[in-house]
């Protein structure tokens, strides 16, 4: 395990296509949505923490959620809890928690992985970060890692590589933003496309360069802090500033306007476990094809649904195929899959019509 290896993971998201288990007062990431006994969150800090060290992973949050990630990570210590006092999006927090990592450590190769993401081969996963790492320790580069497509899926952005690389490691010709069924048919009949998994790798002098070359803005506002990164000053600095921030993408900041971007593709399953239907396809499902986390159902007639409740719930379905089935204490979510991208909108009717308390 290097000293020189560092993680940002990112837990500040609410995950609303989840709800109503994942509310803005309890995200998707503090919940054992896949019913192993560790949540999202902790699945992910183990996985980071097997190559690693423990005190080098800095977990990127909203102020509200303090409490919950001490609780969950009781390996973390508060100095390694890195709040945001306001909602930015992920360029501002990563260039803090990228010029914080460079004042402890100038030498350090770091990731930025998201907290909610389902990666079962975790050797394989290891493998390819430490490859990317070894490459950003003898380069100048940013790197990703992209996931082959299995389909043409139209909710993911596309990343186009060069297709006449033969190395692993391959340059980024363009992203592409979320396409359309045809467009998204048309990447993959080209051979040279991935998933982008919002996955990413560099040396902190790369990434804290590329932020100066193409945010100066950005870049000058949170450089006015850094004699007071990792001091008791520094909370108070970001008070202050981070408000101040742009509310802008990393993918938009740095790795889309970056001549010298890379690319990996994963050689593991992965799923970003970003809507119900997701967690469907990813779960062991039983004799009716239904997958249960916690309840105890009886059914007829009744499959391809996806059904959550508490622990040990009966649950009766009778005569319908292809629902989400969600019960959450006072909310009962009785939905199709198919309309599964709706959620969201259907969460803003229910807190205009029930009172925000529900969301």
């Amino acid at each position: 395990m290097k000293n020189n290896y560092y993680a940002i993971l990112m837990a500040g998201g609410v995950g609303s296509r989840f709800w109503p288990v994942s509310t803005e007062a309890y995200p998707k990431q503090f919940h054992d949505m896949l019913g192993t006994g560790d949540t999202l969150i902790q699945k992910t800090f183990h996985r980071l923490a097997a190559f690693i060290p423990k005190e080098n992973i800095l977990i990127l949050t909203n102020e509200r959620y303090n409490d919950l990630v001490l609780e969950q990570l009781p390996d973390v210590t508060q100095e390694q809890v890195v709040l945001e006092p306001a909602m930015r999006n992920t360029a501002p927090c990563i260039l803090y928690a990228a010029l914080k990592i460079q004042k402890e450590n100038p030498d350090a190769v770091m990731i930025v992985a998201p907290s909610d993401h389902w990666i079962e081969d975790e050797t394989t996963f290891s493998k390819n970060v430490k490859d990317a790492f070894d490459f950003c320790e003898r380069n100048d580069a940013l790197m990703t890692l992209g996931i082959q497509p299995t389909f043409p899926n139209t909710g993911y952005g596309y990343i186009e590589y060069d297709k006449t690389s033969k190395t692993t490691v391959k340059p980024v010709h363009q992203f592409r933003e979320k396409p359309d069924y045809q467009t998204a048919k048309g990447f993959i009949a080209q051979g040279n496309f991935l998933w982008n998994a919002g996955i990413f790798m560099w040396h902190v002098k790369s990434a804290i360069q590329a932020f100066k070359a193409n945010q100066p803005e950005l870049f000058a506002l949170f450089e006015q802090g850094i004699p007071t990164y990792n001091t008791p000053e520094e909370s108070n600095f970001i008070a202050e500033h981070y408000p101040k921030a742009e509310n802008i993408s990393v993918d938009y900041a740095i790795m889309e306007t970056s001549t010298n971007v890379s690319v990996i593709a994963a050689e593991f399953d992965w799923n970003d476990l970003g809507t119900w239907g997701s967690l469907y396809d990813k779960l062991d499902k039983n004799d009716a094809d239904n997958a249960v986390v916690n309840a105890r159902t009886l059914t007829e007639d009744a499959s391809g649904n996806m059904i959550r409740t508490a622990k040990d719930k009966v649950v009766v379905v009778d005569s319908l195929n292809d629902f989400i089935i969600v019960d959450k204490e006072d909310v009962l979510l009785i939905y199709p899959k198919a309309k599964e991208q709706d959620i969201k909108k259907t969460l803003q009717k229910v807190k205009d019509t029930f009172g925000p308390q529900y969301g």
